[in-house]
């Protein structure tokens, strides 16, 4: 296995054909073939199956194609941290952000620091708390913004809070003009739930085990990410459990209240990084905007 069989596979999948992958390697159909055959060999599963005269990923690929992307995240850092040295006086700050703070939180502190330092190339990648863990980890990312519950490993933490989970309905349940908290308890054996992979709400804090089984129960719906949890309260008529950032991109959409939740239920959030020696004064920088911003919202 060798870095160029990986960018054929990476370009394949990125442009649906080994056609495509040629022309964005700059090299002929046949040695992409080669490349990708190449590398079935090495890795002991098939890459790519026909289909008509097309290609489709296999399952396996796809899988593998995730560490191959992380790998190549690293790479094209450096490409482009070099392509700044060269060209501007500044540095480049890049950041993971899962979801939730991808239109909250995230915007407003990359604004400020796009408007005091002119100079400063900034990064933003969208990623899942694991994700952005082993990025930052390998040093991919200067800085992450997660969620999830504590440890996290091979990291330093910056700034860790926890904020309660709200109850989010649609505004013509009935629950929605109520007053005062939701009790799940209540409302657990009647209602429709959004979950997480078949899993959530495990991974809250203190929940009781017994409620997140009546939750999961009858729930029919699952999504990838809390805003994606949000946006199916407003189209399905589920209610949702969500950190209260995702709560609020979803009422400014309309069509959706929150609730706060009886039980105590925490989001954790923290900022990492691999290392404060690790980051530059504009990651520095960011990292405290970042910070002040959290810090306001509690």
């Amino acid at each position: 296995m060798n870095l160029r069989q990986l960018e054929a596979f990476r370009a394949t999948i990125e442009s649906g054909s080994i056609t495509g992958a040629a022309d964005l390697l700059h090299i002929s159909q046949p040695s992409v073939s080669r490349l990708i055959g190449d590398l079935e060999r090495s890795v002991g599963f098939p890459l790519f199956i026909r289909a008509g005269r097309g290609l489709v990923s296999t399952v396996e690929a796809r899988r593998f194609y995730q560490a191959v992307e992380s790998m190549f995240i690293g790479t094209d850092r450096l490409k482009e941290l070099a392509d700044t040295i060269r060209t501007t006086a500044g540095g480049v700050v890049s950041v993971g952000v899962i979801p939730a703070f991808s239109y909250i939180v995230m915007p407003e502190a990359v604004g400020e620091l796009y408007e005091n330092r002119p100079d400063v190339r900034i990064m933003v990648y969208t990623r899942n708390t694991p994700s952005i863990v082993d990025a930052v980890r390998m040093l991919q990312f200067d800085l992450g913004i997660v969620g999830r519950s504590p440890p996290y490993d091979g990291v330093e933490v910056l700034f860790q809070t926890a904020v309660p989970y709200v109850c989010l309905l649609p505004e013509t349940h009935a629950l929605a003009s109520g007053k005062g908290d939701v009790d799940l308890e209540e409302i657990a054996g009647t209602e429709t739930f959004v979950t997480f992979g078949g899993a959530y709400p495990d991974e809250m804090l203190d929940i009781d085990h017994q409620l997140s089984a009546r939750l999961r129960q009858s729930s029919r719906l699952s999504a990838a990410n809390m805003p994606v949890a949000a946006s199916l309260v407003r189209g399905t008529g589920a209610l949702g459990i969500v950190d209260p950032y995702s709560a609020k991109i979803a009422q400014k959409l309309g069509g959706v209240v929150s609730r706060p939740i009886r039980q105590s239920l925490k989001y954790n959030i923290a900022i990492v990084t691999k290392g404060l020696d690790t980051l530059s004064l504009e990651a520095k920088e960011l990292a405290e905007l970042f910070i002040e911003k959290l810090a306001k919202r509690d």
